[in-house]
């Protein structure tokens, strides 16, 4: 780390975390972000790209403090779930915390009086939900005039969820791009992102660090096919038979979430639910569960998962797969991350050959099949 030019305080930081060497993403975007230059980079989850645009960041804050001690926002982190916000927030402080910022998360499904307190008390680093975030707009609480760094994180997936036209709101509150550094993160580029890129970025630097859409080379991908009836008997089979301690459960619905946590429980496997629909206490509770060994199963939708950031995640099971290709290789990144091997393993009944056939499609390799004796 010390090679890219990062301040003592950062690099003190790092090594708090136990780092030394910087990832593929780091090593490739922190010098550009550190000279200022606009940036489109492409990263799968789990390669470190959220150090790999906060430790930058913080750096090029504290080179120009405002001069009257005024607090204004000065660089804004938007991010497509709550989750993820939460997870981005933690880096700022974790990376910061040697360097006098302050910072606030805000998004919804929670009380929005102490964000709007937060806030009345200055904010140099924002990270948001675009919701949330126009929320607080419409109020008058939030003035976005002074932003000097726009991150957008994981742009492909805000505009999966339908976020392009907040999106395109936010970006008249901000200063002209000539006059901010604007920096984007995705893990695919489909044509609407480029479309984006070219409208809020100056000249961008394009970074990519592996090829588009390919998988983690940790993570051991295994494809099971079975009746769809029995499904969750195989799942409970192969959790039980492994000694499996921890295991990330993709369901395709939040219905379908609810009835497999408790069906699994009632095979004895602790499990819960995490989805759109819950609250959000309900949804750190059960994260926070999930890490600590509580609960040995964790049954998500796609929209949940996207900013799960879970240690040395050993297993990631499809108990459905995703209609849309792209899901499968942000829903395995779960596991395999930071250097860390992993096991994914997708259920497959007949009715889902065709969209495995898109997958194996879009990663460019035949997924390895193992019938089991009895499904």
């Amino acid at each position: 780390f010390e090679s890219l030019g990062l301040e003592a305080e950062l690099l003190r930081a790092v090594s708090e975390q136990g780092y030394s060497e910087p990832t593929s993403i780091q090593q490739k975007a922190i010098p550009v972000i550190l000279e200022g230059r606009d940036i489109m980079a492409g990263a799968q989850t789990g390669t470190g790209k959220t150090a790999g645009f906060t430790l930058p960041m913080l750096q090029r804050l504290g080179e120009q403090r405002p001069p009257d001690g005024r607090r204004p926002v000065r660089a804004l982190v938007l991010t497509p779930t709550r989750e993820l916000a939460a997870q981005v927030g933690d880096s700022v402080e974790t990376y910061g915390r040697h360097l006098a910022f302050r910072s606030a998360v805000i998004f919804g499904g929670v009380k929005i009086n102490p964000q709007i307190s937060k806030l009345r008390h200055g904010v140099d680093v924002l990270i948001a939900t675009p919701g949330r975030l126009l929320d607080h707009a419409q109020r008058g609480t939030l003035d976005l005039s002074q932003v000097e760094i726009l991150v957008l994180d994981e742009a492909d997936r805000m505009l999966d969820m339908g976020f392009i036209h907040d999106i395109r709101r936010i970006m008249k509150m901000l200063p002209p791009r000539e006059n901010r550094q604007s920096l984007l993160f995705s893990a695919t580029f489909p044509r609407e992102i480029q479309q984006l890129a070219q409208q809020f970025l100056v000249r961008p630097e394009r970074v990519e660090v592996s090829p588009r859409n390919s998988t983690v080379e940790l993570i051991d991908q295994l494809v099971y096919p079975v009746d769809k009836r029995r499904k969750r008997e195989l799942l409970s089979h192969v959790i039980g038979a492994g000694y499996w301690k921890q295991v990330l459960v993709f369901s395709r619905t939040k219905h379908g979430a609810n009835r497999l946590a408790g069906q699994l429980t009632a095979d004895g496997l602790n499990s819960t639910a995490i989805h759109g629909n819950k609250t959000q206490s309900a949804r750190t509770r059960a994260l926070s569960d999930f890490k600590n060994g509580k609960v040995r199963v964790l049954v998500a939708t796609d929209i949940a998962a996207r900013g799960l950031d879970i240690d040395q995640l050993p297993h990631v099971v499809n108990f459905d797969l995703p209609n849309v290709p792209e899901d499968y290789v942000h829903r395995i990144g779960r596991t395999g991350r930071a250097g860390q091997e992993g096991t994914a393993i997708s259920l497959v009944s007949p009715d889902e050959n065709k969209l495995l056939k898109d997958i194996e499609r879009l990663i460019g390799k035949e997924i390895p099949k193992e019938s089991l004796e009895g499904y």
